[in-house]
């Protein structure tokens, strides 16, 4: 056999390395063989670094893993934060023409003269009209529910009564139906898909017909002219959490319904414009200022400011820019999360490299060039930063559903972002990189060979300081996040406490058909009678309003002998003689206009603490009596009972005045509450109460909601931000213990020798114990003593929002310092237990 023959392995291949200067066919780097020789050499390179770099991930897998999850979580939060911040940030951007979509907003010197998000019915028509080079189209609606019944099933919607120009102005995707003359007629209704699968089981229902009662319990047919797809989260079909709608009716359909729109008279009625290109809001200010003082007198265009919001702004400035500061808040929290991951992996990385510095001197000493070594950390850094970035990315796509829940939306894909985005990773993957390679690449590379091969570091690198800093600032962020966690928690608490006037355990409100007839109320109270016979129930009451933040309106009262310009505006409430019972309100004086089941006396009102004071009445006892005015009734009112003041709305209100007429005066309801007899589950009490309710009044749909359900919706952000406290802070501690795991590595790395010297002059275990734990003490002091006017000025801030806020007490400091103490104490423990604990002999011979 020749030579060359007997160089073939048995498989017909060349063995790899038998021929210098030439690659076999089975060698990996075949691909490099066929590139030009520089191109060749470094992708060779490249190759062997990425396999020296993963034989030590592999090697040093304890704290690879500590690097990878630290990075990972960090980056996993800030995507959900981000992806939850940027979909707010989408709210009314998907509308046809979003930039120029407004809505007229009512800004009363008194806010209990109008409400905010609705104006005059008439002004939109009149914008359009009188200054058509300005306003493109108008949208008005009135907001109602009722019931609907669709195939022997009935259903309480929301529903909009409004103008034609919904689907042409927004630009609502149409599945089905005509969407031109979809709202032509008075007896024409669009749907969307979601509605259309609850009522019939399908999408396509152009056509078919949804038989709607009115507030006099007459019924009457629409037809569903069309069907649109369920609009992304908006400001039209979803003005707020209490004015959702997936129904829309003509506005020539709203005399069936009683309601008026186009008249100055009625101030409750949501305008919205789109405006003409190049046109801004600021050049409605004069039009609209005209416009109001020609149709509505001097009078009232000296109480009200109208003023055109866009869309894209409204949604985030709503509710006093409560959701603006919620995103603000998040982002905040989301970035020191990141910066604290990002450092985290810093020191981690620091410390794992200082432990090779022998593999370094080795290196040098069999003629590793220096770049090499600096090429080489760099790509370590790189690689671990990439595998950080990919387990954050899927513990992204792991999590989104379940937080998805929590903050109450579902949170966007990756491929729902736009494609600059991808710019974050790269640049986070780079940066992160870079800041971990830096320290091993250029200061350890650049050692003696002498020095690295026994292990030293110079005198002047040997000092921890930075990390320690670095370690700081994750205690720093870290406490202020657990104290805005427990503030938070605070705060939240008192929304749900017993401190809102009246008892909200047990209470249960259900929304009635309305038949605001002289007969339709009387048989209500009835059926309220019949309900609160049931054993189930202690207590029920026929009313208007529930403490849900959506009352009736606000109204002028007189004091006796006063005149109009000495009018105090107030809240209406329509309830009946045992609204008092039933929510558990405290009387100041008098009674709840009776004693329950006698007569009411004709002319009878109830006032709460506030309006008695506004009165200037010395007391609440002298306020029964006395002769009230109100503005709508010509006989004058007689206070019958003053309320203790209680928290009908948020708490970033004051208790407003409130006067209680009752609904025989007027013949409307709108819901029956029901307080429910303690001591039996409340299930099967609901399902006794639905027996009763199906048999007073058939095909009567039996809807309910607690009031803490409803508290819930109302501090909806807050609670939000509550989780997402809890979250953030969960993650600062982890995050904080992996940091310290990385430096006491570090520390015990360094200081073995010194162990081992310590017990041999007699130290005991306890004692080299606590040498450590002393060493972090003195860190988390430092950074408590940074953390505590930072966490105070930033509560504080967010507290001013309330005006019935908890004081913030020395506690969560306290706390906060307590369980940062305990956690690194209970770390140190652990890791130094080990080292304590082993032989002195082999410790005196770690160099």
């Amino acid at each position: 056999m020749s030579a060359p023959a007997r160089r073939l392995s048995d498989s017909g291949h060349f063995r790899p390395g038998r021929f210098p200067g030439r690659c076999a066919p089975a060698e990996p780097a075949l691909l490099a063989c066929r590139l030009p020789p520089p191109l060749a050499q470094l992708v060779t390179m490249l190759t062997n670094y990425i396999k020296t770099a993963k034989r030590s991930l592999l090697k040093h897998r304890f704290h690879s893993i500590l690097n990878i999850t630290g990075l990972a979580t960090g980056i996993a939060f800030a995507m959900l934060v981000l992806a939850y911040v940027w979909s707010e940030l989408q709210v009314n951007r998907g509308l046809k023409n979003a930039s120029r979509q407004h809505i007229l907003l009512s800004k009363w010197k008194d806010p209990n003269m109008g409400f905010e998000l609705a104006t005059f019915g008439n002004l939109a028509v009149a914008l359009k009209e009188e200054y058509p080079t300005l306003v493109e189209q108008y949208y008005r609606w009135d907001g109602i529910t009722g019931q609907v019944n669709v195939d022997g099933k009935a259903f309480r919607e929301g529903m909009q009564v409004g103008d034609s120009t919904l689907l042409k102005m927004y630009g609502f995707e149409v599945l089905s139906g005509d969407a031109a003359h979809a709202l032509d007629n008075a007896a024409s209704v669009v749907i969307t898909a979601t509605i259309a699968e609850k009522f019939f089981g399908e999408k396509d229902v152009a056509g078919r017909t949804l038989d709607i009662s009115n507030f006099a319990g007459k019924r009457q047919l629409f037809t569903i002219g069309a069907v649109i797809e369920e609009p992304a989260k908006n400001s039209v079909n979803s003005l707020d959490a209490r004015n959702e709608s997936g129904i829309f009716l003509s506005a020539a359909a709203l005399p069936f319904f009683g309601r008026e729109m186009n008249t100055w008279n009625n101030p409750f009625i949501v305008n919205m414009v789109e405006l003409r290109d190049g046109v801004t809001a600021t050049d409605l200010e004069k039009p609209i200022a005209s416009l109001v003082r020609r149709h509505t007198g001097a009078e009232t265009a000296a109480q009200v400011n109208v003023v055109a919001v866009p869309l894209q702004e409204f949604y985030l400035n709503s509710g006093n820019g409560l959701v603006k500061r919620m995103l603000y808040t998040l982002s905040g929290i989301a970035l020191f999360i990141l910066l604290m991951a990002i450092v985290n992996f810093v020191n981690l990385s620091v410390s794992r490299a200082s432990s090779r510095m022998k593999e370094i001197g080795v290196r040098k000493a069999l003629g590793g060039r220096r770049k090499q070594l600096i090429w080489q950390f760099l790509l370590e850094s790189g690689m671990l930063v990439m595998l950080a970035a990919t387990v954050g990315i899927g513990l992204y796509f792991a999590v989104k559903g379940p937080c998805g829940q929590l903050l109450g939306k579902e949170l966007p894909g990756l491929a729902d972002f736009p494609a600059y985005f991808i710019a974050f990773p790269f640049a986070l993957v780079l940066l992160t990189g870079l800041a971990a390679g830096l320290y091993p690449a250029f200061v350890l590379s650049s050692m003696r060979v002498t020095d690295s091969l026994k292990g030293k570091l110079k005198s002047s690198h040997e000092k921890t300081g930075l990390r320690k800093s670095l370690v700081g600032f994750q205690y720093l962020t870290a406490a202020v996040v657990l104290v805005a966690a427990l503030i938070i928690t605070r705060q939240v608490q008192l929304f749900f406490s017993n401190q809102l006037g009246y008892e909200k355990s047990r209470l249960v409100s259900i929304p009635l058909p309305r038949d605001w007839t002289p007969e339709g109320y009387q048989r209500m109270q009835n059926i309220r009678g019949q309900l609160s016979q049931l054993p189930q129930v202690q207590s029920a009451s026929l009313s208007f309003e529930i403490p849900d933040g959506n009352n009736g309106g606000s109204i002028n009262v007189f004091g006796n002998g006063r005149d109009s310009a000495n009018a105090i505006t107030t809240y209406q409430l329509y309830a009946d003689e045992y609204y008092g019972q039933t929510y558990g309100m405290q009387m100041a004086a008098g009674r709840f206009f009776n004693e329950p089941g006698h007569q009411t006396p004709v002319g009878a009102i109830v006032i709460n603490e506030t309006l008695s004071r506004r009165f200037g009445w010395e007391n609440a006892t002298a306020a029964i009596g006395q002769q009230i005015r109100v503005a709508g009734f010509s006989a004058t009112l007689t206070v019958a009972g003053v309320v203790k003041d209680f928290h009908f709305s948020t708490m970033q209100q004051a208790v407003q005045p409130i006067v209680f007429i009752h609904p025989s005066a007027t013949n409307i309801y709108r819901y029956m509450s029901l307080k429910l007899a303690p001591g039996a589950g409340i299930g099967e009490q609901m399902q006794a109460i639905r027996g009763k309710w199906e048999t007073l009044m058939p095909g009567t749909p039996f809807e309910y909601k607690f009031t803490d359900e409803m508290l819930e919706r109302m501090y909806n952000t807050e609670l939000r931000l509550k989780y997402a406290a809890y979250t953030a802070t969960g993650l600062a501690l982890v995050i904080v213990l992996l940091g310290v795991t990385g430096l006491i590595s570090f520390s015990i790395q360094k200081r073995t020798k010194e162990i081992g010297v310590r017990k041999v002059l007699g130290a005991s275990v306890g004692g080299i114990i606590t040498l450590f734990v002393k060493e972090f003490l003195k860190v988390i002091v430092v950074a408590m003593i940074v953390a505590i006017p930072a966490a105070y000025c930033i509560m504080n801030f967010w507290l001013n929002d309330y005006v019935y806020r908890v004081n913030i007490t020395p506690y969560p400091f306290i706390a906060a310092f307590i369980t940062l103490a305990a956690v690194t104490a209970v770390l140190i423990f652990v890791q130094t237990f080990r080292a304590a604990n082993a032989n002195p002999v082999k410790s005196l011979r770690t160099e």
